[in-house]
């Protein structure tokens, strides 16, 4: 179904992850919310990333995105270290970084890109190992784990079920 029939199919109250799961009911998909939690100690909001394949349960992750200071700050906006922009985006492959990479972005790499018109570049999904530790706490915009062993959960759960989709929610 052509993406505009889709749209008018749909009542104007809908969010942009039901129109992700509603546009592709079938395949999996990867969505991130803002949650009212915070990071304690940083004050860094807590977003949910869930992943929903079909015919198994939600996963849930906790992540950052953008500084604690910057939500505020144009999603659009090159250099804004705001949270990622409202919108779809396609999942690229997993990239273990090694022990040589920056340590900053944790062991993977898993990059994004917008499907839409932004200022933003060089987007992922990494863990950020200094979430709720220190000034450091936080992404320049990108989706930060919390967790390394959610991280190695999720590459290892994207890889397997082909999740090629990312839908920022709010």
């Amino acid at each position: 179904m052509p993406f505009p029939l889709l749209l008018a199919a749909l009542p104007l109250s809908a969010e942009p992850a039901q129109l992700a799961t509603r546009s592709e009911p079938h395949g999996p998909v990867l969505v991130l919310e803002r949650t009212p939690r915070r990071l304690a100690s940083t004050g860094d909001p807590i977003w949910d990333l869930r992943l929903q394949i079909p015919g198994e349960p939600e996963r849930h992750f906790e992540a950052v995105s953008g500084r604690a200071d910057r939500q505020r700050a144009n999603r659009h906006q090159l250099g804004s270290e705001a949270p990622l922009p409202v919108g779809s985006y396609w999942i690229g492959a997993v990239e273990p970084l090694g022990k040589h990479g920056p340590r900053e972005l944790g062991p993977i790499w898993i990059g994004i890109e917008p499907q839409f018109e932004t200022g933003r570049r060089v987007l992922g999904i990494h863990l950020d190992p200094s979430a709720g530790r220190n000034w450091n706490s936080g992404t320049s915009g990108c989706v930060g784990l919390i967790r390394e062993r959610d991280m190695l959960t999720l590459a290892d759960l994207l890889r397997r079920s082909g999740t090629s989709r990312l839908v920022v929610a709010n």
